[in-house]
């Protein structure tokens, strides 16, 4: 199976801290946020990944090369200005073929370890969920007691990132820039995806103020 990685965002959020540097490798405990990812993959087993790339992408590029630093084979789908997830993934279709896909946010952090991956079925979609955080109490989706998503429940779960992905779900679409959650939520309505709760540690590193607390968490752990 292959991974990609979204690296593609401007990181307005994470201003100053992004204004020489993109979010990808601004440092958490000593190595590049990305490092983070790139170091489960490969001990998941998983070699071949695809990294979107526009603010600063030849910073990215210089800093993991081709992957083999991390027993990884790295390819690079290059977006001259960001295409927001789903355009980004449809630019990626090329390099990562037709089967699912494990997809990640570059801008969140877990510590899930990738080694025991659902299988989609009829499904175009599996998402990892997780208890709502405090900047986002309202949650995304709702999990059923059969690990089907829906968008009806009270009990909502956030969207941690994560997600296994049919390229079918992006396909056919209009090259260019546009958002995955429409596609995800007409998938939902079709009762074509499914999801988990991640029980472990789970970060979205959107603010310096975040991405603080993660630095200093991981290096108490030592």
């Amino acid at each position: 199976m292959k991974a990609m990685i979204l690296a593609a965002g401007l990181g307005k959020r994470m201003r100053p801290l992004t204004d020489a540097c993109p979010k990808p490798l601004l440092p958490v405990a000593g190595r590049p946020l990305i490092a983070h990812h790139l170091d489960r993959l490969a001990s998941a087993g998983i070699r071949d990944v695809v990294i979107n790339v526009s603010y600063r992408g030849e910073q990215i590029i210089q800093a993991l090369g081709d992957g083999r630093e991390y027993g990884l084979s790295i390819a690079w789908s290059h977006e001259e200005t960001p295409l927001e997830t789903g355009g980004g993934i449809l630019k990626a279709l090329p390099l990562l073929g037709s089967s699912p896909f494990l997809l990640i946010n570059g801008d969140v952090w877990c510590d899930d370890e990738f080694r025991h991956l659902p299988r989609l079925g009829d499904d175009l979609a599996h998402l990892w969920l997780v208890d709502n955080p405090g900047h986002h109490t309202t949650g995304d989706f709702h999990l059923d007691g059969h690990g089907r998503v829906d968008d009806q429940g009270n009990q909502r779960l956030t969207y941690a990132g994560i997600a296994l992905i049919d390229p079918s779900l992006v396909k056919g679409q209009e090259p260019g820039a546009f958002p995955l959650a429409p596609l995800l939520r007409q998938a939902i309505a079709d009762q074509r995806v499914s999801g988990h709760r991640l029980v472990g540690d789970w970060v979205d590193v959107g603010t310096p103020e975040r991405l603080a607390e993660l630095d200093t968490r991981l290096r108490q752990r030592g």
